[in-house]
């Protein structure tokens, strides 16, 4: 049997060296056609691919380049006109110490830790104003 086997495998190498399987055979697993085309399409796929992303990238790098700095400085430009606009209505107020003090204002139950236990955490002394003495 194993003779037998030897014998079937050898004649099958045989016609595989043939000139006609052969060729068939390299022509099936070329990676192009033999037509003398060049390119199959897994070629033209990727090179489509290539050329997709050169053109996004340069597209980036434009609006990186010559539109942001642009709507930075537009946005940078309203942000500042924005508080000027705001702080303008302080300069119409009474003085922080005239305000009058609304008993919901500045409720302590206990002093604070830091300072002299009077302040919060983000006291602002150009805004914010209390009165320890002051009734309302």
């Amino acid at each position: 049997m194993f003779a037998q086997r030897q014998m079937f495998f050898a004649r099958l190498a045989a016609n595989l060296r043939a000139p006609a399987v052969r060729q068939t055979v390299q022509r099936r697993f070329a990676s192009t056609p033999a037509t003398g085309t060049g390119k199959n399409a897994f070629v033209r796929e990727r090179e489509a691919v290539k050329q997709h992303a050169a053109e996004t990238t340069e597209l980036w790098r434009k609006i990186s380049l010559y539109g942001i700095p642009p709507a930075l400085a537009l946005a940078g430009y309203n942000a500042y006109t924005l508080y000027n606009e705001h702080w303008e209505h302080w300069s119409h107020l009474p003085p922080l110490e005239e305000r009058t003090e609304y008993p919901y204002q500045n409720i302590r139950t206990r002093n604070y830790p830091w300072g002299d236990g009077d302040k919060t955490l983000f006291w602002n002394e150009s805004v914010n104003y209390h009165n320890r003495d002051k009734v309302t």
